[in-house]
């Protein structure tokens, strides 16, 4: 795997934010994982618009709907 470096700045209630947030943890490590996070929520929320300009807006009863569905599912995948 290659790997980039990068200098990035923070201001400083930021940075201590980052720092008490990464814990023990390398602070490359903890920014790398919460830029992979980012992306995939980028992507779904990609998904979701492309969804939507071809279905129309999600009501708030489909959300339901699907928050039911995965509780449901999650009930059966502990057992």
């Amino acid at each position: 795997m290659t790997v980039r470096r990068f200098a990035i700045s923070f201001d400083e209630d930021l940075a201590r934010a980052v720092r008490e947030a990464a814990r023990d943890e390398p602070i490359s490590a903890w920014l790398a994982q919460a830029a992979r996070r980012r992306l995939r929520a980028e992507g779904l929320a990609s998904v979701v618009r492309e969804w939507e300009e071809r279905h129309g807006e999600i009501t708030p009863e489909e959300l339901a709907q699907a928050e039911r569905a995965v509780r449901r599912k999650k009930g059966r995948s502990k057992k």
